[in-house]
């Protein structure tokens, strides 16, 4: 992508918008529709994606997402694998097959979140990376966004309905095969999209290096998803809901514990890659395996040269 100066400030555009929803949604529940924070968000991916892994590269994950998230919560709901028994309400409006359009959107936005932090953590995956590299990145976005879910999921299914755990669980209505099955849908996409790194042509020309804001990008807009939670706790009103299996829950502390775990998680997550984009330690070269080998002999020349 060409200026990507001009990319930066449109995504520095939708961070401030989705921050601004979220305290807006917060006041008002019901003022802006979910789809307008998923579209946002999805957006953010694919702009930020595509300076750093090109159309194609970005594209490459949203499919990957999209259909392996898919075939997977419609098998659970048929059958109850990965994640357990549960359906989907019609709050979250059409479907495909047996899940809402609006999931897989949202296992992309949270997923590309999740994936960029977990490289800023680990290291890039790319052809020349080590296997380290290709299945760690991977294992670790798999509990980056988990933890969103576990966030997430008892105030939208327990509080909201829009989904109903038909058997009911012990945390706030979810059961642990949720969080599971969460785990080994997330990582299936992620490793296919780290393989598909290694494997993929990489082109002699290359955009520059990307600049550490680039990256406290995606770890800001990490962030406000964790923030969201305090701050649904800090308006929120204590009533009782009652789950499928008939228990009857404080909705105050379910507020309460989400704004708990996403501090000590996704806001950990997203404080502990600040800190290692302000080490230095996350700058992430976009050469190519060609660029480097013909860089490298390059050196090696000019060295013999001087020796000689």
């Amino acid at each position: 992508m060409r200026n990507t100066k001009l990319w930066m400030n449109i995504l520095w555009v939708l961070i401030v918008v989705y921050a601004v929803a979220e305290v807006v949604i917060s006041v008002m529940p019901q003022s802006i529709p979910p789809a307008f924070l998923v579209l946002t968000l999805v957006a953010f991916a694919l702009i930020h994606g595509a300076l750093r892994y090109r159309w194609s590269g970005i594209l490459i994950f949203i499919v990957i997402c999209l259909v392996v998230s898919n075939i997977l919560e419609n098998t659970s709901i048929l059958t109850g694998f990965p994640f357990g028994h549960y359906h989907y309400t019609g709050v979250l409006g059409p479907k495909l097959f047996l899940v809402p359009l609006l999931i897989g959107p949202a296992y992309v936005s949270a997923g590309y979140l999740a994936w960029v932090l977990s490289t800023v953590l680990v290291g890039d995956v790319r052809r020349d990376s080590r296997a380290l590299e290709t299945f760690v990145v991977p294992f670790i976005a798999s509990f980056i966004m988990v933890v969103w879910d576990l966030c997430m999921d008892p105030t939208s299914s327990t509080i909201r309905h829009w989904w109903i755990w038909e058997q009911g669980g012990g945390y706030f209505g979810v059961p642990l095969t949720n969080y599971l099955g969460w785990f080994f849908t997330v990582y299936i996409f992620y490793q296919l999209f780290a393989l598909y790194l290694r494997v993929r042509q990489a082109g002699r020309v290359e955009t520059p290096a990307l600049p550490r804001p680039y990256y406290a990008q995606a770890i800001i807009l990490y962030a406000l998803l964790g923030l969201a939670y305090i701050l649904g706790y800090l308006v929120s009103s204590n009533t009782q809901v009652t789950d499928a299996a008939g228990i009857v829950w404080h909705t105050g502390n379910i507020h309460e514990t989400a704004a708990i775990v996403s501090i000590y998680t996704m806001i950990f997550v997203a404080a502990l890659s600040a800190v290692k984009l302000l080490q230095g330690s996350a700058a992430i070269p976009n050469t190519s395996v060609d660029a480097k080998t013909d860089e490298t002999a390059t050196k090696r020349t000019d060295m013999m040269g001087s020796k000689n």
